[in-house]
């Protein structure tokens, strides 16, 4: 009991802990000399008379028999085991019910037994005044309760977005205990406004920043679990000028997995995008998956984990993840047990540890399990670290891939898809040219393949750009960033970004797969891009803060900028030429881009490996050059080098 604001003998208190029986002893106390009550006022009103005494000398045993009879119809309605801060529409209603019972049972007793003196018309205003007394004492009670919890209970005072169904059982939730205590609803819904909902008012979104001026609200609760992006954004929107802390309740999907309503939590980055995705054509899911044997490198990562569980739930024969870290590997392997157990899915799942680079260990993998489709998404990612790691960076991610790709090709596998990035186009960092050289060793098996009938193995790849909420997003650094007090750090005020989530980036990669027909590039619709600096100031702004600025200095999180990283680029491309046409899915092109030869594709290689084994990054750094397009190198060198010079 800490957080009771009053001494342990106020009368408040000690009627804010009062056990669940006495309160139902009192209820049923207030019933038994209501009721009698309402049945005086009936005739005093008809009769206009304070004590019509030789009205109510005959029927005196009706005051005796009206509580008794109402107390047996409440119980039998169920007005007793509600709990009265909680009543809504229906308890009303059942009160209503109940007092009309009464006053027929009340009017057919009149007729059975003949009463002299007894006005027609008391029955109806019985019921009038007993609905008055009796739902009248029920609202009293809860709105008692509102005010004792705002006034006596250290609890923050919210609104609640959406006066809906969701918002009305997240309010009386939030009233049964928790760290906040809800003051009204916000809806645009015009019928609504000026209305009450479980006991609480309802309000105009126009009126937020008043209601948090006068009523000190801390937080926002979104009560839209079926709202679409755009509608989510649309209000997020409203709420960003406010300096109040927005959270969500869980979405319907997750509702009907079993989250419950109270689980709150921070507003998905998503939202903040307002991005609607487009559902997925379930025949280009299951062509490369169902039935088939699904190998993913880089299982633990963000992208390929997220492959997993999407292979996991569309029944392969059995699924291979192949991971060098070996807590990604677990932490994967345990959830997909999780999923297979909750969702009853019988397939076969082997975690490996490995490195795409070991080629005795990879050849063995896919001839033992007889894989039919890999899924590469193994790869070093974080462009500064890359940048000065320049040779590990180009073994893992294009070496490893060709070592990779070959043993596919080698062993009949029916698919490979690479999962790549916007950063391969025109690059001006390392870790981008890798993923282009990735690229180009993809499509030059494929086009091998095809002159030389080395195997049937469909090679494609698929670029996109930022996923929300993966390992290197700026997404949960600026939450981290937030919550520690600030700054929040972004590297230039015009960077732009594109951004999808991970289970929409997946859903893709897998799709486009499947209208593979031999190295092809596909490129995926990744919407409008953002500005960085846009994003970082509504998350402050959502997570109940004020940017501050030379403009507005009293504010709570300062934005500062940091200056373009090595490698680093203003804005992203997906596109290397202007050749690219629709596919059978909206948000799924197709590129047609220039390719190495052979036998150039075979020179660049053996430079690049002779300049690793001389340790030579400038010579390392002009074969990339030479291989990949548009690629203009920053002037850092490799950590080791640097040291070693």
């Amino acid at each position: 009991m800490d957080s009771i604001g009053l001494h342990s003998r106020s009368v408040h208190y000690r009627v804010l802990t009062l056990g669940r029986r006495y309160k139902k002893a009192l209820m049923v106390l207030a019933d038994f000399i209501a009721l009698p009550v309402a049945l005086w006022s009936a005739y005093a009103l008809r009769l206009t008379q304070w004590w019509p005494v030789d009205y109510l000398q005959p029927v005196w045993w009706l005051f005796i028999a009206t509580p008794i009879a109402g107390l047996v119809i409440f119980t039998r309605l169920g007005l007793y085991r509600a709990v009265v801060r909680f009543m809504g529409a229906q308890a009303i209603w059942a009160v209503a019910k109940g007092v009309m019972m009464l006053a027929v049972l009340m009017w057919a007793s009149a007729y059975f037994f003949e009463l002299q003196k007894f006005p027609r018309s008391i029955p109806i205003n019985f019921a009038l005044v007993a609905l008055v007394y009796v739902g009248g004492s029920r609202l009293f009670v809860r709105n008692y309760y509102h005010w004792l919890i705002g006034h006596y209970i250290n609890k923050d005072p919210v609104l609640i977005y959406g006066a809906g169904n969701s918002g009305a059982q997240l309010s009386a939730a939030l009233s049964a205990g928790g760290e906040y205590v809800p003051i009204g609803f916000l809806d645009d819904d015009p019928a609504v406004r000026k209305t009450t909902v479980a006991g609480l008012p309802v309000y105009a979104p126009s009126q937020v920043g008043e209601l948090i001026e006068q009523r000190n609200v801390t937080h926002v609760l979104l009560a839209l679990p079926s709202a679409t992006r755009s509608e989510r954004r649309r209000v997020l929107e409203q709420l960003a000028n406010h300096a109040v802390h927005v959270k969500t309740i869980p979405s319907m999907q997750e509702l009907v997995s079993g989250e419950s309503l109270e689980s709150l939590r921070d507003v998905d980055p998503e939202d903040l995008l307002g991005r609607e995705t487009v559902p997925p054509v379930e025949k280009l899911i299951t062509t490369s998956i169902t039935g088939k044997v699904v190998l993913v490198t880089g299982a633990g990562g963000s992208i390929g984990s997220e492959i997993c569980r999407q292979v996991l739930r569309n029944q392969p024969k059995a699924l291979v993840l192949y991971e060098l870290s070996e807590f990604a590997l677990y932490k994967i392997v345990q959830e997909l047990e999780l999923i297979a157990r909750n969702e009853g899915l019988a397939v076969p799942v082997y975690p490996l540890l490995g490195s795409v680079l070991d080629q005795v260990r990879v050849e063995r993998v896919i001839s033992h399990f007889e894989v039919k489709t890999i899924y590469h998404a193994a790869a070093y990612k974080h462009v500064p670290l890359v940048e000065h790691n320049i040779f590990e960076g180009v073994r893992n991610n294009a070496m490893g891939t060709r070592v990779l790709a070959t043993a596919a090709q080698k062993a009949g596998v029916e698919r490979f898809v690479l999962i790549s990035t916007d950063k391969a186009v025109r690059p001006t960092n390392v870790m981008g040219a890798t993923k282009r050289l990735a690229e180009l060793i993809i499509q030059s098996l494929a086009v091998e393949g095809n002159e030389n009938n080395k195997g049937s193995t469909v090679f494609s790849m698929v670029r996109f750009g930022n996923v929300l909420g993966s390992s290197g997003s700026v997404v949960p650094l600026f939450k981290q960033q937030i919550q520690a007090g600030g700054p929040v750090t972004v590297t230039h005020p015009d960077i732009t970004r594109f951004f999808m989530t991970i289970p929409e980036a997946a859903s893709l990669v897998i799709q486009a797969g499947s209208m593979a027909e031999g190295g092809d590039v596909f490129v995926l619709d990744m919407g409008e891009p953002v500005k960085i600096v846009d994003l970082a100031r509504r998350m402050i702004q959502l997570m109940g803060y004020e940017v501050r600025s030379h403009e507005y200095p009293e504010g709570d999180i300062a934005i500062e900028f940091t200056g373009l990283r090595p490698g680093e680029k203003l804005f992203e491309e997906l596109l290397i030429g202007e050749h690219v046409v629709g596919t059978e899915h909206p948000k799924i092109m197709r590129a047609h881009e220039e390719r190495l030869t052979q036998a150039q594709l075979e020179q660049v290689m053996q430079g690049i490996e002779t300049a690793m084994l001389q340790g030579n990054c400038e010579a390392g750094i002009e074969w990339l050059e030479q291989a990949v397009i548009g690629f203009t190198p920053a002037t850092s060198v490799d950590w080791l080098k640097k040291a070693t010079s």
